[in-house]
């Protein structure tokens, strides 16, 4: 399970990064990088990307909703490939997304690790401290409801 969280730098001028060994070895050495949630990116392994992907493409594709998700996920998605020292190019157009700066934080959040610019984590972080209780108790509230 991929759990934690790591700071870590960015090279802005190549756009690369070293994945923090802990999660390469629950990763591997391919991967998937796209667009997240709260201007994160989220990376995932081959395999849980297929699992990902079929559960949004095999949603009604009439439903918009469903249409957009596709295209905030897969159409933002890059097959990435680590190196022998472990290190990944993040995109352009994904490091202008997540306004990723020199310092960058890697999370695991369970089946995926989403990069956060790091001061945007350090918000993040702020925010759950203030909210944390309430976010449990409504989410508590929806699945008894």
């Amino acid at each position: 399970m991929l759990v934690g969280n790591f700071p870590a730098r960015l090279d802005l001028k190549k756009g690369r990064t070293a994945l923090p060994k802990r999660l390469r070895q629950e990763l591997g050495r391919e991967i998937i990088v796209t667009a997240g949630y709260e201007n994160t990116l989220m990376l995932v392994s081959r395999e849980s990307w297929q699992e990902l992907a079929q559960g949004i493409v095999n949603r009604p594709f009439i439903s918009g909703a469903a249409r957009e998700t596709d295209r905030f996920l897969l159409g933002s998605a890059f097959e990435i490939e680590l190196d022998s020292q472990g290190r990944l190019i993040i995109p352009q157009p994904l490091r202008t997304y997540a306004g990723l700066s020199e310092e960058i934080v890697f999370v695991g959040v369970g089946n995926r690790v989403e990069i956060w610019d790091a001061e945007g984590w350090k918000r993040h972080q702020e925010y759950l401290d203030q909210n944390i209780e309430k976010i449990a108790q409504e989410l508590d509230e929806k699945e008894k409801g």
